[in-house]
């Protein structure tokens, strides 16, 4: 889980990236996003996720157990086998937060700088439909970073103020962290597919002739 949440953020960032150079830079797109560049972003996204949470297995390695072997979670986090711990674990929650914020928080701003050139460079566009051409390449792109940075943000505040919440909430909100954005991804992507809204459509028909 530490290492997959940043990756995810990371490849969100990615495909920000990718967008931006698709409509601010179109005719250098070819150019910029090539097989290579895909190879070194791949690369780039797997080692920074491997080095900065390495830290956090070791950190919890160090902790002596003693207590209870159940951890108040549905998902098994890092911090939540961490509080396990007879010991203090203020270093693996500095050292948590600080990564949390270095990486989702700097890929989070990134994203919507990149969103805040696309939508100048949008605005600039005289030719009719160019500017809703353009929004909808990254439409489903911003719909899923929204429903990804908006349920860690309420998961993270619930978090800090469970004491006025219910204790089952952040296991709610955790699961739901990790269901919603990967059950959205296929719908998102796919809807745009020419195929699929014609399966879509076909099965609608369906639906109201039977009904009939």
């Amino acid at each position: 889980m530490n290492s997959f949440l940043p990756m995810e953020s990371c490849t969100f960032l990615v495909m920000a990236y990718d967008r931006y150079v698709a409509i601010c830079k179109p005719l250098h797109y070819p150019s910029i996003i090539t097989d290579q560049f895909m190879a070194r972003a791949l690369v780039f996204i797997l080692a920074r996720n491997t080095f900065l949470t390495a830290p956090i297995p070791i950190l919890s390695a160090r902790l002596h157990y003693c207590g209870k072997n159940i951890i108040e979670n549905c998902i098994c986090a890092n911090l939540s086998v961490s509080k396990l711990s007879c010991g203090s674990i203020t270093l693996n929650k500095i050292y948590q937060l600080i990564l949390a914020w270095t990486l989702l928080g700097s890929d989070l701003i990134l994203i919507f700088l990149s969103y805040i050139f696309i939508l100048r460079a949008v605005l600039r566009l005289h030719t009719k439909g160019a500017a809703a051409k353009a929004l909808s390449t990254c439409g489903s792109h911003f719909i899923l970073i929204l429903f990804f940075s908006t349920i860690l943000l309420v998961f993270v505040f619930t978090h800090l103020a469970k004491k006025k919440v219910s204790p089952d909430s952040p296991v709610l909100l955790n699961v739901l962290h990790h269901v919603i954005p990967p059950t959205l991804n296929p719908i998102v992507y796919g809807v745009r597919t020419q195929e699929i809204k014609q399966g879509i459509r076909k099965l609608l028909r369906k639906g109201s002739d039977s009904r009939k």
